[in-house]
Parts: C-alpha cells; sequence; structure tokens
C-alpha cells in the first residue's frame, strides 16, 4: 500500500494492513515457529477460533542445500557467491548475480497473506533482491513479484520496496503478499539474488531467509493468564516523540518512529545496538540508537520506517535470529518473555480501546512487549509516550490483546539474543 494510503497516526509508518482489516476482521491465529512451550500443539488452552498461520525458515545449512543454486553454494550455514558468472544491470550498473531458490512450500490451508523475512549480510556495494510467487489450489502459479531490494547499509543502494504488482494470484502491500483469490494460496516459493559490482570482491551472503502464510479469523475470549505470568524485563525505554522533527528524509522522527525506537529498545536490552549508533548525528541528539535505527530500517519505496522484514532484517546483522510471524494470542507471548525475550508487537484501537494509553487513537502503532504482572495484565514500552519516563506502561490484558489482535492479527517481530 503505498504511504498516501496512510491515515495520520501515531506511527504513520505501521498503518498499511488498514485495508486488510477492512476486508476481514483480523484475529487469533495459530501460530507456528514459537518455543516448544507455546506450540500449537502444546498450549494448554483450546483454541478459540479457526485462524491459522504458518511459519517456514531456512536457516541452517542443511536447509538453505534443499534450494535450487546458480553461482552460489551453502558454506558455513549461509548461501554465497560462487564465481558468479551471471550479470545485470541497475540503474545504471553491472554487477555480478548469484541466484538461490526455495523449493515449493505447500500449506496445508488456503492462506491470505505471506509475509517473507530474512537475515542476510551485504558488506561493501553489494545487495540482495527478494522474489516471491505464489500458487493456488488449482495449481496456477503466478508471477515473480519482487518484495525487497536490501542492503545493510546506504553505500550500495536506496533500500526500498517496489508497490503493488498486482497479478492473477497475488498482490504486494510493501512487505506483505495478499492472495488474490478468495480462496487464498496453497503454496509459496522464494528467490533472492545476491548481488555485487562487476569485478568486485565483496561477499554478501544470505544466513536465514523464511516466510509466515496466514488466514485470520475474528477475535475470541481473552486468553487466561498462564504459568509464566510475573516476569518482567528490564528494557530501557526510549519515547519516539522525543525525536520530532529528526532527520526529514528519515520520516521525520515523532509520530513517524514507533517501529525503530521499539526495534532501538529491544537491541538496546540485548546489548546489540552497535558503537556507531550512540555516536550517530554527532550527539546532536539524545538517545542516538534511535536515530541510527531509522536510518537502517527506512524504505525508500514505502517512504517510511515501518517496513516490518527491513526492521528484522537489520536486527537479524546485530542478533542470531530475528523474524516477522503472529502470535494468537497473550498466553503464546508468555513463554518468549520468560525465556528473556521482549516482543515488538503491532496494535490498531480506537477511542476508549486502551485505556491508559499516551494516545487516544491510532490505526498502526508498535510498541515493546516487556511482561506480565502477576494478574496477566500487560506491562509494555510504549514509545507514544511524550518523554522516555512516561515509556513503561501497563495495560489490561483484555484490551491489550484485543486490539493487538484485531489490529494486526497478533503482527509481532521476535528478536533473539
Amino acid at each position: 500500500m503505498p504511504p498516501a494510503t496512510h491515515a495520520a497516526a501515531t506511527c504513520a509508518a505501521a498503518t498499511r494492513t488498514a485495508a486488510t482489516r477492512a476486508a476481514a476482521a483480523l484475529g487469533l491465529v495459530l501460530a507456528a515457529g514459537l518455543p516448544a512451550a507455546a506450540g500449537a500443539e502444546s498450549s494448554p488452552t483450546p483454541r478459540r477460533a479457526t485462524s491459522q498461520i504458518a511459519h517456514t525458515s531456512f536457516d541452517a545449512g542443511h536447509e538453505l542445500r534443499t534450494g535450487a543454486r546458480i553461482d552460489t553454494l551453502v558454506s558455513g550455514g549461509a548461501v554465497r557467491l560462487k564465481h558468479p558468472t551471471r550479470t545485470r544491470t541497475h540503474e545504471g550498473k553491472s554487477y555480478e548475480v548469484g541466484i538461490w531458490t526455495s523449493a515449493w512450500v505447500t500449506e496445508a490451508f488456503g492462506f491470505t497473506e505471506l509475509i517473507p523475512s530474512w537475515q542476510a549480510s551485504t558488506p561493501g556495494r553489494s545487495w540482495i533482491e527478494l522474489k516471491v510467487r505464489l500458487r493456488s489450489a488449482t495449481g496456477a502459479v503466478g508471477s515473480w513479484d519482487t518484495m525487497a531490494r536490501w542492503a545493510s547499509g546506504s553505500r550500495a543502494i536506496k533500500r526500498t520496496t517496489l508497490g503493488s504488482q498486482d497479478d492473477d494470484l497475488a498482490a504486494v502491500a510493501v512487505d506483505t503478499l495478499r492472495a488474490q483469490e478468495p480462496d487464498g494460496a496453497v503454496g509459496w516459493q522464494l528467490k533472492v539474488q545476491l548481488m555485487r559490482p562487476r569485478g568486485g570482491t565483496e561477499e554478501p551472503s544470505l544466513q536465514r531467509i523464511g516466510a509466515m502464510a496466514s488466514r485470520v479469523a475474528p477475535v475470541g475470549a481473552t486468553s487466561a493468564p498462564g504459568p509464566q505470568v510475573g516476569t518482567v524485563l528490564d528494557v530501557p525505554a526510549y519515547s519516539q516523540m522525543t525525536h520530532s522533527g529528526h532527520y526529514p528524509g528519515l520520516g521525520g522522527g515523532g509520530e513517524a518512529w514507533c517501529s525503530p525506537t521499539s526495534l532501538a529498545m529491544v537491541l538496546g536490552f540485548h546489548g546489540a545496538n552497535p558503537p556507531a549508533a550512540a555516536a550517530y548525528g554527532g550527539g546532536a541528539h539524545p538517545d542516538a540508537a534511535v536515530d541510527y535505527t531509522a536510518s537502517r530500517v527506512y524504505d525508500h519505496g514505502y517512504d517510511g520506517t515501518g517496513n516490518w522484514a527491513f526492521n528484522t532484517a537489520y536486527a537479524g546483522t546485530l542478533v542470531s535470529r530475528s523474524y516477522v510471524t503472529r502470535l494468537p494470542d497473550l498466553r503464546a507471548a508468555e513463554p518468549y518473555l520468560a525465556a528473556g525475550t521482549p516482543l515488538i508487537v503491532s496494535v490498531a484501537f480506537g477511542v476508549k480501546q486502551l485505556t491508559g494509553a499516551p494516545i487516544s487513537s491510532t490505526s498502526g502503532h508498535l510498541m515493546v512487549l516487556v511482561g506480565f504482572t502477576a494478574t496477566g495484565d500487560v506491562v509494555v514500552n510504549d514509545p507514544a509516550a511524550s518523554s522516555n519516563a512516561g515509556v513503561r506502561r501497563t495495560y489490561s490484558r483484555a484490551e491489550f490483546e484485543r486490539v493487538w489482535q484485531a489490529g494486526s492479527g497478533g503482527l509481532t517481530y521476535v528478536v533473539e539474543k
């Protein structure tokens, strides 16, 4: 969805799910890729809806070797260039290219959305391009749609997504591929091109690639607190609002920076913000890690810092594992917090729907889930507060779960140290 469709909100850059919310009441989902204690089969609470999600990730050498490779090899647990002979021209420059293509992944349900995420290294002027295509239940195969042109830095290219790219089976909405057929799609495939300047020696690599397929349903009853409530993590508190007016070319801080602010908090908790983050801008602004993070996640095509996959891809250059997923409810989030992993979650709410929030409403906003009270209410770092002192908040479990599930279907960044 292009930025022009975004409503004015505390975090305008995170509102691209509005069209999905209009098409269907987003709600509880069955989540894969969780810690063992939170897996679908081991959850002590019955599922309250028929929604489904599957998260598939290729993140070990033997998994990456299942993909088809052209001028690439799998070495040291990553896909790397191998004497590339192919070239392509991009914006007038010639690049050597290696290609990795996943096997088809077939889901057991008709999914309506697919959100890819990845971890890669792009030294120097190297970069990667990610494409996705879908397969319908009738066996029809859609076209390859470009989801991202990405580099961890800014020397090679302007990090970007490319717009709608509607075809007969799918349409791209920034970081999300939406199935066009009413019954959804049943299969998906990823293609990654690793590129470096022709004649160069840079060694781009792909450490992990995957995607989350989902079909979501209306929100059900509030989940009951589990045995792992009572944990609250000491995540540093940063306000996005104290950055208002910073770096207009990166969205201007303030209302637009909920995602990089949340990510900077989580990386700070893990001790992963790099030294360059603290020195960004020559010390002109407090909490410079927020500004630095914004510079590393900004999507020039989307014109914002709220691209979900760009946020986890940047985090993935600093931590062991990061990805985008959905969680079915707060009960499923509890094991992450108990294991020391704060979660970044996407919410949307209207007036009087989230008591105690620093803003009255938002069509899309990201914050950090840092723990639970002993009775199961939610403790968060909400970057919409006007100052760092007001970032730590406690919200009603019922209200928070509803605005998270109804707002984004439980969309979550998982960033593991």
